[in-house]
């Protein structure tokens, strides 16, 4: 058996307004409800938004995309005004990052979880890339 992540849970203040977000940016169908939950599909995961008072303790979800599905993503996140940056602590503002010799970028939800897109993996390309992850401890590195 192969194991797959099947969905996870994502607190939200208004998880119709939050889903409808994220599939907007990241070009996907309508989610769905399914009893208290709004389900949106993503391949074969799903996140199941579920309705919380705010303060909403803040989640990291990244996504890995092909180059062009990146460049339609960036397309529509730049065509809201949404604030993004080339790393998780925001020192980086409007800008991306080319880790492991492909793109990537963070941006906010409505509740504040951070969101990245990424082409490639963490790691994926090793200390060999031209621009390896920071994660990794290559020779030579900072």
């Amino acid at each position: 058996m192969t194991v797959v992540l099947d969905h996870t849970i994502v607190h939200a203040s208004d998880p119709a307004a939050s889903a409808a977000f994220l599939a907007e940016i990241l070009g996907l169908p309508p989610a769905r409800k399914l009893a208290h939950f709004t389900v949106l599909a993503i391949g074969e995961t799903s996140l199941d938004f579920l309705p919380d008072t705010p303060p909403i303790r803040s989640r990291h979800f990244a996504f890995r995309v092909s180059e062009a599905e990146f460049d339609a993503i960036f397309e529509r996140i730049r065509g809201r005004d949404i604030p993004y940056w080339a790393d998780p602590f925001h020192t980086q503002p409007g800008a991306i990052n080319r880790w492991d010799d492909g793109r990537g970028l963070y941006f906010d939800d409505p509740d504040g979880h951070l969101l990245e897109i990424i082409t490639r993996s963490y790691g994926s390309a090793g200390c060999e890339a031209e621009n390896p992850n920071p994660l990794l401890n290559c020779p030579g590195s900072a």
